[in-house]
Order: C-alpha cells, then structure tokens, then sequence
C-alpha cells in the first residue's frame, strides 16, 4: 500500500530538496565561481559605505567636531528636513488621489490621465528647475525647491499606489460596507492601509531623490548638502569638508532607510487565491467632483509637463537654427550614448550572479550579497563619486578621471535596476531545463548561458533599458568623474546653463527627453503588467 503524503510532508521533502540542490550548487566548479563574483561586485558596492567610515577614521573626532557640528552644516540640515518633511506628504496625497481617480473612479478619460500622470518622469529633474528658472527668474528658496519636487518626482507614489489600486480584492471592500461603513470610511479604513507598501516604496525612491538631487536645487539656489559638497569638492579638491559632508548625507540616507523600514510594518498583505473574478469597484462622481476631479488633472498636467515642454519650445524659437550646433550635440549625444550601453551592459552582467544565486541557491549569504547592493544604491551620486575619487586617487591612480571610474560609479549606483529585472527573468526559467543541460554535460556556466539567461533574455533587456535610461539623466557622478573634455546630454546642458544661455541649452533637454520617453513606456507597461492588465 503506498502511503499517504501529507502536504506538511510535502513541504519538508521539497526544503530538504532546494536544501540539497542549493549546497549542490555551491559545491560545484560553477557555483564557486557564481559565489566568487557575487562576493566581488558585493564587497565593491560597500566601498562608498567604507569611505565614509575611512574618513572619519582618518580626520580624527578633534577635527570632526569642528567641521560637522558648525552652523553652516545645521543649515544644510535644516534645510533637508523641511524640505523632506513638506515635499513628501506633498507627493504622497498627489499621488494617492490622481492614483484614486484614474483607478477608481468613472472619470473622463481616465486611461490618458494616467498616462500623463507617469510622463513627469521622461523629464529629467534639472530641466523641470531649468524651465521654471526660465519662466519666472525670481523663484528661488525653499518654495521653489517643494514645488519643483513634488511636480517632478510626484509619478514615484503614483505609479505602485495606482498598480496596487488594480490588485485590490474588491470583496473586502464589499464586507466592509455591508457592515455599514461609509465609502469614505471604507477608503480610510480598507484600502488605504492595503496601500502602505506602496506608499512607503514611493515616499523612500522621493526622499532619496531628494537627497541625491544637485541640478535641481543648484539652479534654484536653494543649498542641499548635496550642492554645499559639490561647491566643497571644486573649492578645496577632496578636502576633508567636502567628506565629512558626505559622511552625513549618507548618514541621513541609512536613517531614510531606517524609518521606512519601520513604517512599513510587519502586516501581511498576500492573500491566497486570486480575489473575485469581476471588475474593481467604480465610484461615480457627481458633476462637482467630477470638475474638481478634472481641475486637478489639468493643472497638474500643466505644471510637470505644460511648463518644461512649452519653455522648451520657446526656447527653441528663439535661438532659431543656430542653437542646432551639430559639433556640439552630435558628440554629447555619441558620448551619452557609449556611456549608457556600456554601463549598461557591465551593470547587467554583473548583476546576473547576484541575481542568479537569489533564485537557483536563496539563503543567508545570498542576501547579505543583496543588501550591500540596494544599500549602496540608496546613496547619493556625489558621496559614491567622493568614494571612487579617494580610491583611485590613493590606490588606482592609472584609473583617475578615465572612464572606468565612471563606469565603476554607474555600477554601483543602478545595479539594483537590472538585478530586479534579472531575477524576475530567471525565476521565470525552469530549473529542470538547467539541469537537463548539465546532465547532458554541459558545464554549470555553459547552462546557465545556453538555457537560463535565454529565457531570462527579457527581463534582463528590460534591466539594462532602465540602466541605459538611468545613465542618461544622470549628472553629479559624470561630472565629477569623467575625463576632462568629456561632455554628455546631461553635462552639455549644465555647461550651457551654467553660462545663462538658456537657448544653447534647450537642445540638450528635448535630446534628454526624447531618450527618456521609452523609460516612461517601460515603467508604464511594467505597472499594468504587475497588476495583471
């Protein structure tokens, strides 16, 4: 008589199998060497985090004191906190209601609005602070620096808050207003607190923006530490000021980190089985919140998108043709684009040990090789560009201000955008398919090559997009670390800037923009995709 298996059995036997299999894994030829890697790319990713502790280890508490605790850092200090405090709620209550209406709500158009609601992000944040500088000259300060924000990073909160609107199980919904709860408690009281992963994600990618950010609050004159570092670097070259600073800027990141750790709590929001199989619930607005509704839409749609675009174009008018320097443009685009494939295949590949290992042989190591990773990309551009500076400056000075610097810079900070990717890719291949390959005497290596990252071909494309995209817009790392006469998108448009002529500028923003719209694509199908749409 065969026995009877119970699923509690079941379970045991299936551990003890991925158990084998992953100290199989581990112990093969391949597998060492998949560890091997993980461990290098991981133990690079921690430099930025050993720099800051290298420096104030270096400068000694006698001269720290003196150089942190002085009222020109309070200042900086101030000045992050309130602008973190103000622009993040902002974002979120923008993000949860446009999210709301667009999801939840029968109004006109909803499906264009929602599209227009994730365009921001094919904007870089420098062209939004260029073009309200362009439109009205005196804005300056604190105001300038939470209006510029929250229309720009806004899209952060309302792209997952929209995608886990349309996840929702309406039934909940249903019980809780067949107990006699009001809509606008049921809101409040069901779906808002189903929410909370997502608002807690965006709030996190807005706060960090907002301490990595230098081309936004530069132009608007509103000192961050990121810009007082950077004025720092070019006044004293590397002095001990412009480290310090950056010791705390990453400090304020880890705390960032801390905090959103603890409010996302530890509720379970998985729930087994589909849901209902029906549409989600559609409140109908009357014909006041409908214009409300839609005045909302407009005057949002204006100022992220209707402000840069038209001050573009006027821009462009006026310089006419001869703002078209094809000398200057053509090698800032050629250069913008090397840095951006090349960054994005070295970021890519070395993301797919890390990547595989979190799939094929999941434990302990493996997830402390993860972390270094995410913890390092939280941190601000310029503290990873200080890291590498005082690196290869000390110990690598063949590599100073050549382009592996940068590269290395771009690895550091974007790897998580294609190990996200990579190991959704791979979770997808079947690891029968790997060991048939290998029984076939295939080596682990040639396997994984030949079968798993062919089937994972997809998501490490759409990886290496959003790492290629990234490149493209990105500023304080490029210019602190690229050789000298090196000049992308980003760079050429801060040169043109920098010297007021606004016109000569406008090229370089709509050559930005134009790359950056199959960004905005990506994530916008990614969104629907995750929702299941």
């Amino acid at each position: 008589m065969i026995p009877e298996i119970l699923p509690a059995d079941v379970a045991q036997q299936t551990s003890a199998n991925l158990r084998r299999r992953s100290r199989d894994l581990l112990a093969s030829r391949g597998g060492a060497w998949v560890v091997s890697l993980s461990l290098l790319v991981s133990l690079l990713a921690l430099l930025p985090i050993a720099f800051v502790i290298g420096v104030y280890l270096d400068t000694g508490w006698s001269q720290v004191v003196p150089l942190v605790f002085r009222p020109r850092v309070g200042e900086l200090m101030v000045n992050t906190v309130l602008l973190t405090v103000i622009t993040v709620p902002l974002c979120i209550t923008l993000g949860v209601t446009l999210a709301w209406l667009t999801e939840r709500t029968n109004l006109p158009g909803r499906r264009a609005w929602s599209l227009l609601a994730t365009a921001p992000l094919a904007v870089p944040a420098f062209v939004h602070s260029y073009a309200w500088v362009s439109l009205v000259p005196p804005i300056h300060g604190l105001f300038a620096g939470v209006l510029v924000s929250v229309i720009a990073y806004f899209p952060f909160l309302y792209l997952p808050v929209a995608a886990t609107l349309r996840r929702l199980d309406p039934a909940i919904e249903d019980v809780a207003e067949s107990m006699g709860l009001k809509p606008w408690a049921v809101f409040f009281r069901v779906v808002l607190p189903q929410l909370r992963l997502a608002i807690c994600g965006g709030a996190l990618l807005v706060g960090l923006h907002l301490l990595a950010e230098y081309g936004l609050y530069a132009m608007i004159r509103f000192d961050t530490f990121t810009t007082a570092i950077f004025d720092q670097f070019k006044s004293t070259f590397n002095g001990p000021a412009a480290n310090l600073l950056a010791g705390v800027l990453a400090l304020c990141c880890l705390v960032m980190l801390t905090v959103e750790s603890a409010a996302r709590g530890h509720a379970r929001y998985a729930r087994v089985g589909s849901g209902s199989a029906r549409e989600q619930r559609v409140v109908n607005l009357r014909r006041p919140a409908t214009l409300f509704a839609l005045l909302l839409q407009i005057v949002t749609c204006a100022l992220a998108l209707g402000v840069p675009l038209i001050t573009l174009g006027k821009w462009l008018i006026a310089g006419g043709l001869e703002v078209w320097d094809l000398p200057e443009l053509l090698p800032a685009l050629e250069q913008t684009l090397l840095f951006g494939v090349a960054g994005a295949a070295l970021t890519t590949c070395a993301a797919i040990p890390i990547a595989w290992l979190s799939i094929r042989s999941p434990g302990r190591l493996q997830r402390l090789l993860e972390s270094c990773n995410y913890i390092t990309s939280a941190l601000p551009g310029i503290v990873v560009a200080l890291a590498l500076v005082t690196v290869t400056i000390h110990f690598a000075r063949p590599i100073y201000q050549t382009t592996i610097t940068v590269l290395l810079a771009y690895l550091l900070m974007f790897l998580p955008r294609a190990l996200v990717s990579l190991r959704a890719g791979i979770a997808q291949a079947p690891v029968e398919l790997e060991n048939m390959a290998r029984s076939l005497g295939r080596s682990p290596s040639h396997a994984l090559w030949l079968i798993t990252l062919r089937l994972a071909a997809p998501g490490a494309a759409a990886g290496a997009a959003l790492v290629f995209l990234a490149i493209t817009n990105e500023l304080t790392a490029t210019l602190l670390l690229a050789p000298n006469g090196t000049r992308t998108l980003a760079t050429g448009f801060w040169a043109m800037t920098s010297e007021i002529d606004y016109a000569a500028a406008a090229p370089y923003a709509l050559m930005m923009i134009v790359l950056s719209l199959p960004l905005t694509a990506i994530l916008y199908h990614q969104s629907k995709k995750t929702a299941g749409r």
